[in-house]
C-alpha cells in the first residue's frame, strides 16, 4: 500500500518511488535533480543512515581513498588536480584537515597524551620543604644553646652543628635546580603588563600552571585552523614574481601540508603507544616531513630542481617562525581567555 507525497510516493519498503525532486521539488528526469543536484532516489532504511554518518562524519568513501595515498606520496600531483578543477574526484583539503585534527587529539585522549599535571610544583615543593626543616633544626639548635654556660663542651657540640647546618643550608641553597626555580619564580612573579585582564591570566598561570597548560592544549585543538592563514604569507612570499600562483594555490597547498603532518602525527603516536623508542620516531617524523614539503612543493609549482631547493630551504625557516607565531597566539589567548 502506497501513499502519494508532494509529487513521490513513499512506501513502507524503506524506499522512496518519486516523481519530483525531494528537495526542490522539480521534475525528474534521470538519477540526479537538475536544479539542486540532490540523488533522484533515497533510502529510508537504517543502513542509509550508518552509511550517512560515515559519510559525513568520517568522509569514509571511495574518494578517501583517492586522495590519501596521494597526499602520501604524490602530494604535488593531488594538489595541482585539485586547484586545476578535480573538485568531486578527491577530498577537499579542509576536510582532510579538519578531519585529521579530529582524530588526532582524539587519539591523544584514547593514549593519555596530556600536559604534565605537575610542572616542577613536586620538586619545588620538596626543596622548601628541606629548607624549612634546615630552619627548624637550626631554630632548636639556638635555643638548646642558651641553656649552656660558655665554654663548655655541650656549647661547643652545639656549635659544631649549628656551623653544620649553616653548611647544609649554602648547599641546598647552591643546588642548580633550587637557583633556577628561585630566579624563574622571581622572574614570574615580577610580571606585571598594567593590563588587568592579562595580569590576571598570569595570576591564574602562577597558582595553576598544569591547568594552564591543559588550556594550551585545548587551544591548540580549537584554533589549529589558524596555522592556515599564518602559513599563506609566507608560501606567497615565495612567489612574489609569478603570477601564476595565487593565494587560493597556497592555501590549497598548505592545507594539505598540515593535513599529512597531522596524519603522520596519529601513526607515530600510535607507534609511540606500541613501544618504538621515540628517538626513532622524532627523527622519521624530521625525514619524512621535510622531505615531504620538498616533493609537495615542487609537484605543486612544477619547478625545476634549483628553484625547488631555495625556497624550501626558506620555507623551513618558515615554519619555524608561523610556529613560534601560533604559539604566542595561543599563550595570549590562554592568558586573556
Amino acid at each position: 500500500m502506497s501513499t502519494n507525497v508532494e509529487g513521490h510516493l513513499a512506501e513502507a519498503d524503506g524506499h522512496t518511488h518519486e516523481t519530483a525532486c525531494l528537495n526542490c521539488g522539480a521534475q525528474l528526469s534521470g538519477p540526479y535533480c537538475v536544479q539542486c543536484g540532490q540523488h533522484a532516489h533515497l533510502h529510508r532504511t537504517i543502513g542509509a543512515l550508518f552509511h550517512d554518518i560515515l559519510h559525513g562524519v568520517l568522509h569514509f568513501e571511495g574518494r578517501t581513498w583517492a586522495t590519501l595515498p596521494r597526499l602520501a606520496w604524490k602530494p604535488g600531483e593531488l594538489t595541482r588536480a585539485y586547484i586545476e578543477g578535480a573538485r568531486v574526484r578527491f577530498v577537499s583539503p579542509m576536510a582532510m584537515f579538519l578531519f585529521s585534527v579530529f582524530v588526532m587529539f582524539a587519539v591523544f585522549q584514547i593514549m593519555g597524551i596530556a600536559p604534565p599535571v605537575d610542572t616542577g610544583g613536586a620538586m619545588q615543593a620538596q626543596f622548601h620543604g628541606l629548607e624549612e626543616d634546615l630552619k627548624d633544626q637550626r631554630g632548636n639548635l639556638e635555643k638548646a644553646r642558651g641553656f649552656t654556660r660558655p665554654g663548655s663542651p655541650e656549647r661547643a657540640e652545639i656549635d659544631k652543628e649549628l656551623a653544620a647546618n649553616a653548611e647544609e643550608q649554602e648547599k641546598l641553597r647552591a643546588f642548580p635546580s633550587y637557583t633556577r626555580e628561585a630566579e624563574s619564580e622571581a622572574r614570574f612573579n615580577s610580571l606585571h603588563s598594567g593590563w588587568k585582564r592579562l595580569d590576571k591570566g598570569i595570576d591564574k598561570w602562577r597558582q595553576n600552571p598544569g591547568l594552564m597548560l591543559y588550556k594550551l592544549q585545548t587551544s591548540a585543538y580549537k584554533f589549529s585552523w589558524l596555522l592556515i592563514p599564518l602559513s599563506v604569507p609566507f608560501v606567497a612570499l615565495l612567489f612574489l614574481w609569478r603570477r601564476r600562483f595565487g593565494l587560493y594555490d597556497h592555501a590549497v597547498f598548505v592545507t594539505y601540508s598540515l593535513a599529512f603532518m597531522s596524519f603522520m602525527g596519529i601513526v607515530l603516536t600510535i607507534a609511540s603507544g606500541l613501544g618504538v623508542p621515540s628517538t626513532w620516531l622524532v627523527n622519521i617524523f624530521t625525514f619524512a616531513a621535510v622531505i615531504h614539503i620538498y616533493r609537495h612543493l615542487k609537484g605543486t609549482y612544477e619547478l625545476s630542481h634549483r628553484s625547488t631547493v631555495w625556497r624550501w630551504l626558506v620555507l623551513l625557516v618558515f615554519i619555524g617562525v608561523i610556529a613560534l607565531l601560533f604559539t604566542m597566539i595561543l599563550l595570549f589567548l590562554g592568558l586573556v581567555g
